[in-house]
């Protein structure tokens, strides 16, 4: 079915967006086309002020509007402790846990020659000065259990030993109310791993 011209224009911007497909990218078009002309007025400029105002922070490379962040300039954060992740949709994620009170620095991806991505296209030259050049007492290591994951967690293993700090990484387990028959090799061999004491 071929559609009026503004409204495949949208539904292919819609598209471009990640894990929206055909129908999705319709319905969200559609959707768009129903809302008032102020909605969609609020919705415009709501982009164009994110795309404008939204940069990285230089410190730490979360995305944010002030610089330094708002994580980094927090004075009740613990500034001995830093948590490294691959992008700010992960340090998104463990803020929500409301459990972490250090200092983060995103890698802004992960190593993956495959992909062509190498140590120098991402943030490891920055953490390095960062550790170097601060008072860190520990790095905790929360990237993805992927190969990349694993290939940056190895890395950065070694560049940090030298600085004599702390090198931590997060657990990786099985999620509560799953059932160990379906869960993959590497889930369980994670979970035995990051086994901890009942008291």
């Amino acid at each position: 079915m071929e559609y009026t011209k503004p409204l495949a224009r949208l539904i292919e911007y819609f598209q471009k967006l990640p894990s929206i497909g055909p129908k999705t990218a319709m319905r969200l078009a559609l959707y768009i086309v129903k809302m008032s002309e102020q909605e969609v007025s609020n919705f415009a400029q709501a982009l164009l002020d994110a795309k404008s105002r939204i940069s990285y922070c230089e410190t730490c490379f979360n995305m944010s509007c002030s610089n330094p962040c708002e994580i980094c300039s927090d004075n009740q954060r613990n500034k001995t402790i830093v948590c490294v992740v691959a992008e700010t949709k992960d340090l998104m994620a463990i803020e929500k846990t409301n459990e972490y009170q250090g200092l983060y620095h995103v890698l802004q991806g992960l190593i993956s020659p495959i992909d062509g991505i190498g140590p120098d296209d991402i943030r490891i030259k920055e953490l390095l000065y960062r550790v170097a050049n601060n008072d860190i007492k520990e790095v905790i290591l929360a990237l993805n259990p992927s190969v990349e994951g694993e290939a940056t967690s190895l890395y950065l293993c070694k560049l940090l030993k030298p600085f004599n700090i702390k090198i931590t990484r997060i657990a990786f387990g099985l999620p509560m109310g799953s059932e160990l028959e379906y869960a993959d090799e590497m889930t369980l061999t994670r979970a035995l791993e990051g086994r901890v004491e009942i008291e």
